[in-house]
């Protein structure tokens, strides 16, 4: 059975290579790739590696030649499928990182910048796999899943100055059959903005909305680039410490600047398609909420 300490590296490993840049995100790459198949996990790893061939997958999910960025994979629905292709392509990733970019930049982000790739490939791909990686790895190489308590249907939606992007995921909140909880909607009391957000904190998920509302730049830089509203930077640090990380999810609207705080964080693009949609439910999914995937399916069909 594999130790906490290799997932206490593992996690590390993933940590690194988020907040990487372009000339320094190889080496935490190839670490976890090794850590990947630490002795302890080699078991696990032949069972998934022989689940499905990586090579059928990415003949299956060829670019479409559009828009870059644009392009959706489609996953195998077998869980022990998904563990394995995920395993190979991080390892693939690790033997080729420039296979890395073109694959980031083909399906996962249409930024000109190259750690951009890297960075939603670890956001969307790496740190979900992991989680799912080791709850199977904790449970004896099963994918029966754990039991899970669901203590609150209540989201609370972290967010700036964009009503749109608040009133979108809200409805699709409430559409699905939880409840939303936005700070302004709620009553004052007399209470302080972080006192509301301690009355509030009863809610077991929280979504944070990554909106270009603010331009920033490093000291000594020249060029500004979008930031999320401070407040959408402090109040995840409350509901990250209370909830966890797996309580928690990051939409990035446009090309906001993903803080380095946010290390570790499950986040996705606000996609046109709204196929952040599915990725946002499968994050309550896992984190215990009992989510109905026929109105899921009805939504996006």
């Amino acid at each position: 059975m594999a130790t906490s300490n290799v997932f206490d590296q593992i996690n590390n490993a993933v940590l690194d290579l988020q907040a990487a840049e372009y000339q320094t995100y190889e080496r935490p790459l190839k670490a976890l790739a090794k850590l990947l198949h630490h002795p302890d996990l080699e078991t696990f790893n032949q069972k998934l590696i022989a689940a499905a061939d990586l090579e059928e997958f990415l003949n299956g999910n060829p670019s479409g030649g559009g828009m870059v960025g644009s392009d959706v994979l489609t996953w195998p629905e077998d869980t022990e499928a998904y563990l394995s292709i995920s395993l190979q392509l991080i390892d693939r990733f690790a033997a080729d990182p420039n296979f890395m970019l073109h694959f980031g930049h083909t399906y996962y982000n249409p930024s000109s910048k190259l750690i951009a790739s890297v960075r939603s490939i670890v956001g969307q791909l790496i740190i979900p796999f992991v989680r799912d990686y080791k709850e199977y790895v904790m449970n004896q190489g099963s994918t029966r899943p754990l039991p899970r308590s669901m203590q609150s249907t209540k989201v609370f939606i972290v967010h700036g100055h964009d009503g749109e992007a608040r009133e979108s995921v809200a409805r699709f909140i409430e559409k699905i059959g939880f409840e939303a909880i936005i700070l302004h909607e709620q009553a004052n009391q007399g209470r302080t903005v972080i006192e509301k957000v301690e009355a509030a904190s009863d809610v077991g998920f929280a979504v944070v909305l990554l909106t270009p509302d603010d331009e920033g730049r490093r000291k000594g830089d020249t060029d500004l680039e979008d930031r999320a509203r401070q407040n959408v930077i402090l109040e995840p640090g409350y509901f990250l410490g209370r909830l966890g990380r797996p309580h928690v999810c990051a939409l990035r609207k446009g090309s906001v600047n993903i803080p380095s705080d946010f290390a570790g964080v499950v986040w996705t693009d606000m996609d046109a398609s709204n196929g952040w949609q599915t990725k946002l439910a499968r994050e309550l999914d896992a984190a215990g909420y009992p989510v109905d995937w026929n109105v899921i399916m009805r939504r996006s069909a």
